[in-house]
C-alpha cells in the first residue's frame, strides 16, 4: 500500500514504516500529523483511488522523529561587466 501525499509544495509517495523527509513543519518530536492533502492511494491487489485533486475522506498519519538541516546550499551572483562579482 502506498499514498501520494502534497506538503510544503512537494508530492512525496509514502508507505507504511517508511521515513519521508519534509519541509518544515510547526510540530514537536514524537507527535502525530495528519497529511490531509492526499493526491492518490493505492493497495497491493491493484485497487486504487485518484482524486481530482484529492482523494475525499483519504489522510496520512505519522510520527515526528526530529528536526535536522540539509545540505548547505552555495548561491553566486554576477552581473557581467559592472564591477560586481
Amino acid at each position: 500500500m502506498y499514498a501520494v501525499i502534497q506538503t510544503g509544495g512537494r508530492q512525496l509517495k509514502v508507505e507504511p514504516g517508511a521515513v519521508v523527509s519534509v519541509d518544515h513543519l510547526a510540530v514537536p518530536a514524537g507527535d502525530a500529523v495528519v497529511f490531509d492533502q492526499v493526491l492518490f492511494v493505492a493497495d497491493e491487489g491493484g485497487q486504487f483511488a485518484s482524486g481530482t485533486p484529492l482523494v475525499a475522506g483519504a489522510r496520512v498519519v505519522g510520527v515526528v522523529d526530529g528536526a535536522g538541516q540539509g545540505p548547505k546550499i552555495r548561491v553566486l551572483r554576477k552581473k557581467r561587466r559592472k564591477a560586481m562579482r
